[in-house]
């Protein structure tokens, strides 16, 4: 969140590498932002120059923008082409690309034909605007204000021939100052049927001039800001902060239900309740600052870092306590074991610092710019490391499973062990379907769903933790009728087995008793030392 508008407030994405050759990117994914009707955006390029390699010259380089429109979350195909795919050079594209020519020092906008009906209209500021204070649009989204800025005079236009009107193509004057160039343009949702998902990209397109190893670099600072009618939040955010209120809600009273059942039940609780009890209040927690945290964007534009600290907080806290549970849930701890063998030790060993390694990339992606090269980095490290979490804590509980199917045909056991082998069994289940529902189809929602609706991904992925809260609860509760929780009278004669030939006893013999010439049945322990 940036500091170059004083108001409105406004996002700001800075792409200015320490040394000009870090940046090579041919394609940079800048922004996506769902806009209703009387939504806007501004953006404000106050820097942006090209290092191109010796030798060549402006022609073997296209640089510029591409403002697309989208229904949902999916990806265009036309911007999932090899990387010499250049849309800046295509001509039949329906999308919006604005052209930087460094040497004239101006832009070409190159609008498709449904530019102004289903595509907003880009009108840029002046050259002298551009450092100036925002415009009028910026300030407030009533309609009456997207007139105000004044669109360049057209005998600044250098290119405006016959053929570039035919294309729909107009130039604009932009600033240059030692070859960084730096410009400001804005668009308005004027109508319902320019409601939409609008994603920026910057491209960076290598002529054949160019040699395969020359690294062309660029240095781009962009401030970009975007509002709804009445929230800086995208479209299929807005609802979020309600929704996460409400879930807080339900967690807090599973939460209090389950303590409820301790005290019921307070001689069947082992310490691992205990650790389930605190996972709802800390999720109920998380999602309240969550929500404090989404309120600020939406009224403000940004967020309060006080809020935002005590959510990643939280959010870690939570994230570690729910693997853990899963994981010694799984192996057994407390309820038919109290010391964790070695092959346990080994996955808390891996999961525990996988798991504080994901809520750490979450946190830089959630205070990260989306178009920086550290934001893809950490995304698709979040993205390989909480897959190897979840597959990560599905061992002990397949161990457990193998191990019960080998005691199961132990004379004596059988009976006990095969309920408690279904009841890992459907552990199992629930745990996949878990994972599933959460990273799978909750993912595969938020792709399909209109743009309005993407609020829906966050649903299901809440709906379905607080489900599997309440299922594992429900089936590992402290109850006497517990499968889980229950020891067979076998494993009571082991234990008396163990305890009477252990290093406490092995200095005493047992001896028989003569009473009046008889000899009683009871045996007495008498110590040899």
């Amino acid at each position: 969140m940036g500091d170059g508008y004083t108001d409105p407030p406004g996002r700001r994405v800075e792409l200015c590498p320490d040394e000009p050759a870090d940046d090579v990117r041919h394609k940079v994914h800048l922004n996506t932002f769902g806009f209703f009707k009387d939504g806007y955006m501004v953006v404000n390029v106050s820097s942006l120059s090209v290092n191109e390699p010796e030798g060549a010259t402006d022609k073997d380089t296209t640089i510029g923008f591409s403002l697309d429109r989208t229904k949902n979350d999916g990806f265009s195909s036309y911007l999932d082409e090899d990387v010499n795919y250049c849309i800046l050079k295509k001509q039949s594209v329906s999308v919006t690309v604005l052209i930087l020519d460094i040497s004239r020092s101006e832009v070409r906008l190159r609008s498709p034909p449904e530019a102004g009906t289903q595509l907003p209209r880009i009108v840029f500021l002046k050259a002298e605007q551009v450092r100036g204070r925002s415009p009028e649009p910026g300030v407030g989204p009533a309609p009456a204000a997207t007139q105000t800025p004044r669109s360049p005079d057209r005998g600044k236009s250098k290119r405006s021939t016959v053929d570039s009107k035919a294309t729909g193509e107009k130039s604009f004057s932009v600033r240059n100052s030692d070859g960084a160039v730096s410009f400001q343009f804005f668009f308005n949702i004027s109508t319902d049927d320019q409601e939409g998902l609008y994603s920026l990209y910057f491209h960076k397109c290598s002529g054949n001039e160019v040699r395969p190893g020359d690294q062309l670099s660029f240095s781009l600072d962009i401030e970009i800001t975007e509002k709804n009618p009445d929230s800086y939040l995208s479209a299929g955010e807005i609802p979020l902060p309600k929704l996460y209120v409400s879930m807080a809600f339900f967690f807090f009273l599973s939460g209090t239900v389950w303590i409820h059942v301790l005290r019921k039940r307070r001689n069947d609780v082992f310490k691992i309740h205990w650790l389930m009890a605190a996972l709802p209040f800390t999720k109920s927690l998380s999602l309240v600052f969550h929500a404090v945290d989404y309120h600020y964007i939406s009224s403000q534009g940004f967020p309060i870092e006080g809020w935002a600290v005590v959510y990643y907080i939280t959010h870690l806290l939570k994230g570690a306590l729910l693997f853990i549970t899963i994981a010694l849930i799984g192996t057994g701890w407390a309820f038919i074991k109290h010391i964790l063998s070695d092959k346990d030790k080994k996955i808390f060993m891996i999961v525990i610092p996988l798991q504080v390694l994901a809520n750490v990339a979450y946190i830089i992606i959630e205070s990260t710019e989306e178009g920086t090269t550290e934001y893809g980095l950490w995304k698709d490290s979040l993205f390989l490391v909480d897959l190897l979490c979840c597959g990560a804590i599905l061992f002990p509980v397949v161990w457990s499973i193998r191990h019960l199917q080998e005691a199961s045909a132990t004379d004596g056991k059988a009976a006990i062990n095969l309920a408690k082998l279904k009841l890992f069994r459907h552990y199992y289940v629930l745990i996949v379907c878990y994972i599933y529902f959460t990273r799978i189809i909750a993912f595969l929602l938020k792709l399909a769903v209109p743009f309005q609706w993407k609020w829906l991904y966050q649903l299901l992925d809440e709906t379905a933790t607080l489900v599997f809260f309440v299922l594992t609860g429900c089936k590992f509760r402290p109850a006497s009728d517990n499968p889980y929780l229950q020891l067979s009278q076998e494993d009571d004669l082991e234990m008396e087995s163990v305890v009477t030939t252990s290093g406490v006893m092995e200095n005493m013999k047992k001896v028989k008793k003569v009473t009046n010439g008889s000899v009683e049945p009871q045996g007495d322990w008498e110590g040899t030392a």
